[in-house]
């Protein structure tokens, strides 16, 4: 693929506005049936860390410990943007409004930390047929000042719920949400208490102000009864949950269910990998999930697991 150097990094309001604008241009002129994904590479180096916005991120995750170490939800952020650049392109087969973030893997293979000169890379493969839509996934690889190569790189999954196009491979058959959990609920290690603001507060921070987090009348637009949660959000509030100890190289998944609705309540429990019972860690890595605990509805389940 080419690769393509930006100026800076994205300014996400800049790419969800453009969205909205081709939104409207589809209702006029329909979507073309292009099975062909953007073949570019986009790369943003220099990438700013601001010392505040980390802060305020940690906060709102519940995150407490002091560390000039970014954590991998927040290179996540820092590099979303960049993903957002290639999904909102004229060339993109897809509508960027309504994606539904359905899973996520993360490779952090070395900690990155403030003040190192970050790069970032990204695009998007394996646009797949799937039972419910079209399914793509956007890579994201991140580089610090050593020359070590690359340190971070995730593997976000989208699915663009009722679109379909022509003559795709299916995508593979993952296993739903909890599955690994087995039919049984455990008992929670803790319960989240997620309020209306939920989505705008980590919109603050993330920047990502995607209307399906904003609040229950533009949700309505895209299916949902209210505001749903960001995926990241819980996904990251998990692993700050999940792993203790300083955990710098490791692997992290998650696989997301029934959406948390805003306000909402989320039971939460972690075990070791494979196992029963409870534990904050252990060689091999740990599970997590998260579920209704009125409904039993599954909202998300993953692991970490070190690298090394």
């Amino acid at each position: 693929m080419a690769e393509q150097t930006l100026a800076a990094v994205p300014s996400l309001s800049s790419l969800y506005a453009n969205a909205l604008g081709r939104s409207a241009r589809l209702m006029v002129r329909p979507l073309t049936q292009s099975t062909t994904l953007p073949d570019v590479v986009y790369r943003v180096a220099d990438v700013p860390v601001d010392a505040e916005q980390l802060v305020s991120y940690q906060r709102v995750l519940g995150d407490v410990a002091a560390s000039d170490r970014l954590p991998a939800g927040f290179v996540h952020v820092l590099g979303f943007p960049v993903a957002m650049a290639v999904m909102a392109r004229e060339d993109f087969p897809l509508p960027l409004l309504g994606m539904v973030h359905v899973a996520n893997r993360v490779d952090q293979l070395r900690a990155l930390h403030i003040g190192e000169a970050l790069e970032v890379r990204a695009w998007a493969e394996h646009l797949a047929a799937h039972r419910k839509g079209t399914q793509v996934e956007l890579v994201v690889e991140v580089t610090g000042s050593a020359t070590d190569g690359v340190a971070w790189r995730g593997r976000s999954t989208y699915l663009a719920r009722g679109r379909t196009l022509p003559g795709l491979p299916a995508a593979p058959e993952t296993p739903s949400a909890g599955t690994a959990w087995g039919q049984k609920l455990p008992q929670p290690t803790a319960q989240w208490h997620l309020g209306a603001d939920t989505g705008r507060r980590y919109a603050e921070v993330s920047g990502d102000r995607n209307p399906i987090h904003m609040g229950s009348v533009p949700a309505r637009l895209f299916g949902f009864k209210r505001a749903i949660a960001h995926g990241m959000y819980t996904a990251a509030r998990a692993l700050t949950a999940a792993v203790t100890g300083g955990a710098e190289v490791f692997s992290w998944d998650v696989t997301f269910g029934k959406p948390v609705l805003l306000p909402g309540r989320v039971a939460f429990a972690v075990r070791p990998a494979g196992g029963s019972g409870v534990s904050e860690g252990t060689a091999a890595g740990v599970e997590y999930l998260g579920w209704n605990a009125r409904s039993g509805a599954r909202h998300f389940s993953g692991s970490v697991t070190p690298l090394r």
